[in-house]
């Protein structure tokens, strides 16, 4: 097969892009499963509560849907705090968290998903905005701003995100509380409230991806069941608690999946990308830059 320059480089540019994208939507399960030990495989339903909050008020006030995303963001912090609490009472206090925890996960995926059918239905949503249509071009290469806006915004809330976790003392308790509960306790800092705080990040990231996610493609409330997997492997990729690796991982994934779609065909990607963690792993099994 004869490989063009200028469709390579342009599978290559829109890896990137989409990997991006990827790594917004690992955020929120790098946090709980990474540094929490919450397996919250319900994480794509929130991603597509964000999608259909921006949904709903761009239809209805023509805001900016990352706008929308970051009005939000306080709301479904506030409702993470609250699940959390909810998991910890019903699982964590009575050690049942592995089983049990995730069946509550679970549960909270497939209510999700049939609450959206029965209000949304099954049609493709959408959202309007300047930048959705237009490109930018580069001698040989296009960027599609309906990708690239994304991207920068899921670089700048990563960064921000690394920064507070690494700068500030509850951050660095976020990173604590899963390696060292007592020692954590004796720096007069309470583990519950901690991880509390930390979910609740985890799912007001959850949402502001699901933003981006209406912007690129339009949605449905199904769509959310091809990210699960995806997601748990970049964060496996990445290091489990290394945002970086996350954001490297979530990268080297958008390039593999987009050559092998330019180049074989759509079908092949997820194979030959899970194929590629499966390899990285075999000789790297911490990942790409280890546990933080």
């Amino acid at each position: 097969m004869v490989v063009s320059l200028d469709l390579l480089i342009n599978a290559i540019v829109a890896g990137v892009l989409l990997g991006g994208f990827y790594a917004a939507v690992t955020v929120g399960i790098t946090i709980s499963f990474g540094m929490l030990d919450i397996a919250n495989i319900a994480q794509p339903a929130f991603i597509l509560f964000g999608s259909y909050a921006a949904y709903i008020v761009n239809s209805s006030f023509g805001l900016d849907p990352i706008l929308i995303g970051f009005i939000m963001t306080p709301v479904f912090f506030v409702i993470g705090m609250a699940i959390y609490r909810l998991y910890h009472h019903a699982f964590e206090t009575r050690g049942q968290q592995s089983i049990q925890g995730l069946a509550f996960f679970f549960g909270l995926l497939f209510v999700g998903e049939v609450s959206l059918i029965l209000i949304f239905g099954v049609d493709y949503r959408f959202v309007e905005a300047p930048y959705i249509g237009p490109s930018l071009h580069f001698g040989m290469f296009d960027l599609p701003l309906r990708m690239l806006v994304p991207f920068v915004v899921s670089l700048v809330m990563i960064g921000l995100l690394q920064l507070y976790l690494t700068r500030s003392f509850i951050g660095r308790a976020i990173l604590a509380v899963s390696q060292d509960r007592v020692a954590l306790q004796l720096m007069a800092a309470n583990p519950t409230t901690i991880k509390q705080i930390a979910y609740g990040i985890s799912t007001a990231t959850c949402a502001l991806a699901g933003t981006f996610l209406i912007i690129i493609q339009p949605v449905e409330p199904s769509i959310g069941r091809d990210y699960i997997g995806r997601i748990f492997a970049i964060c496996v990729l990445g290091g489990m608690t290394s945002l970086p690796g996350m954001v490297a991982a979530a990268i080297l994934i958008g390039v593999v999946e987009s050559i092998t779609a330019t180049f074989y065909g759509p079908s092949w990607s997820p194979a030959v990308a899970f194929g590629f963690l499966l390899i990285t792993l075999a000789w790297r099994p911490s990942g790409l830059l280890g546990r933080t």
